[in-house]
């Protein structure tokens, strides 16, 4: 028996359009601010350090960002085709299904709820957590409230598993606290999920805004100039040739070897890609969105296209406050400089720079919001790909039901904050999102290629928007994140097997889920 006639999925006379029973009350505003809110959480204000070091160059170092927005201006671009083509809640999930079949579409969905959605929102709430801390030391993630275990590292080839603290602390219990907050705020209707989202996402636009307007005016100085683009730009171009070789260590603790700059670019999109990833989120929601066909497809495009702009000249503002290199051992941000700025956080060395000790306070507030912001827009839009694989039967029965007068997925938000919940008490969804970061950017590859696919499966079915530059640049997309992938397999392994792994493990539960969900059409009829 093969899956398709396993799995109860929508036949192609039903309305694409159909919300199944969802109030379609989300604005090209709100669309747009879930697209940003989702995107911006913590890894702008972190990952520049590590890009850094990986580049060990001014131009390179910007060039990564480059690739990193036009890549994911690409996908979105390829995604808005198909979410006019099928404005249905589950988005990603239901594009997935309906290209390469049921199979891979709860694959993803699988590893969004284990991983990708879950962990982020378990992260990024954490992180909320310890920057709280800033203003109340007590919050912390030493100040322990019920300490059960610490499990050592157990090294398996390339993956490290363990090394971690398992129990609630001051600092995951804040984190904690915002995941239920959040999950019980977004089931009192999306209206009110979409309202917390558009003043988070507004606060920190301007948040980041201000960030860029301080750097690029009042923060520059003659150290970091000097360092990195004089005299004549040769500091900028440096190690930036097409024969300078740099040096990567493969997997943990493995050896240290020499690439060329094509592959360095590839590696430190570890950071920089995934720092802009969840745009895809307001797909998630499109049974609640006002005129999908258009507000989907511009939301994308208005929402990444202002994170994409406003993450490069953030990063450029780093570069006119921090010299790329400087002392690991310095006493002050600007003598340790963008590549070894304190535990990574070179947002608040940049302000430390040009408002000394009240900057930490101030970039503390602004990643705050940040946070808020990013934990709500998934929490919001998480739940609505289980409703639809529950909707599939390859999910709980009762994640498929809507509240009677909130009309939202009230089990798969609660569902969704108790896995949550149980990464923050773990300490393991840091460890796990390294892990799957290798199998995002294949989903991505996977949904672009279905776009290719459907072109030829379903060339009558409406498309009010086409994808820009089809097939030139959904090609090109494919091109580039098959060579990330090939990199990444080779130099950073504990990047990408482990990440199949989990995918993988998806495998058995679709066919108990399918199996199940056959057996219970076979008893109704």
């Amino acid at each position: 028996m093969t899956s398709a006639k396993i799995t109860p999925f929508p036949t192609p006379t039903q309305d694409p359009t159909d919300s199944g029973g969802m109030v379609q009350s989300l604005g090209l505003f709100s669309s747009t601010a879930i697209v940003a809110g989702s995107m911006i959480g913590s890894g702008i204000f972190l990952v520049d350090a590590d890009i850094a070091r990986g580049t060990d160059s001014p131009a390179l170092y910007l060039i990564a960002w480059i690739v990193t927005g036009v890549m994911t201006m690409i996908g979105a671009l390829s995604y808005g085709e198909l979410a006019a083509m099928m404005p249905k809640a589950g988005g990603q999930y239901v594009y997935l299904r309906e290209s390469l079949g049921p199979l891979w579409g709860f694959l993803y969905g699988w590893t969004l709820f284990l991983v990708i959605q879950t962990g982020t929102i378990a992260a990024v709430c954490v992180a909320f957590g310890k920057f709280l801390g800033v203003f109340f030391p007590s919050v912390s993630t030493t100040h322990w409230l019920w300490h059960i275990a610490h499990v050592p590292a157990i090294r398996i080839g390339p993956m490290v598993l363990g090394n971690m603290e398992i129990g609630v602390n001051t600092a995951n219990l804040a984190g904690i606290a915002v995941v239920i907050v959040l999950a019980v705020v977004n089931i009192f209707g999306v209206s009110l999920g979409a309202l917390i989202q558009n003043i988070f996402t507004s606060a920190k636009a301007l948040s980041l805004a201000a960030l860029v307007l301080v750097t690029c005016t009042m923060g520059r100085n003659a150290t970091a100039w000097n360092a990195n683009f004089g005299p004549g730009l040769d500091a900028f171009w440096h190690n930036a040739g097409w024969r300078t070789l740099h040096p990567v260590q493969v997997g943990i603790g493995g050896p240290i070897v020499l690439v060329h700059l094509f592959v360095i670019i590839a590696v430190v999109q570890v950071g920089s890609l995934f720092s802009s990833d969840a745009w895809n989120n307001i797909t998630f929601t499109a049974g609640e969105v006002k005129n999908p066909r258009r507000n989907i497809p511009l939301s994308l495009i208005l929402g990444v296209g202002f994170v994409l702009t406003i993450y490069f000249f953030v990063s450029l503002g780093y570069l006119l406050v921090l010299p790329m290199q400087g002392d690991p051992n310095g006493i002050t941000a600007l003598a340790r400089g963008l590549q070894h700025a304190s535990e990574d956080r070179v947002a608040t060395a940049a302000l430390e720079v040009v408002f000394h000790s009240a900057g930490a306070y101030l970039m503390a507030a602004a990643i705050l919001v940040s946070t808020f912001g990013c934990a709500n827009g998934m929490s919001l839009a998480g739940a609505r790909v289980y409703y639809a694989m529950s909707k599939d039967g390859l999910f709980f029965k009762s994640v498929g039901k809507l509240h009677p007068r909130y009309k939202t997925p009230v089990a798969g938000l609660l569902v969704q904050a108790a896995w949550a919940t149980l990464l923050c008490v773990s300490g393991s969804y840091s460890q796990l999102l390294d892990y799957i970061i290798f199998a995002v950017l294949v989903f991505y590859i996977l949904t672009i290629a279905g776009l290719f696919v459907l072109r030829v499966k379903q060339p009558d079915t409406p498309r009010p928007y086409k994808a820009l530059g089809y097939p030139l640049l959904p090609g090109l997309y494919i091109a580039m994140a098959t060579w990330i992938c090939i990199v990444l397999l080779r130099y950073k392994p504990q990047y990408t097997w482990p990440g199949l792994v989990l995918v993988l493990l998806g495998i058995p539960v679709y066919l108990f889920w399918s199996r199940r969900s056959a057996s219970r059409l076979q008893s109704v009829s």
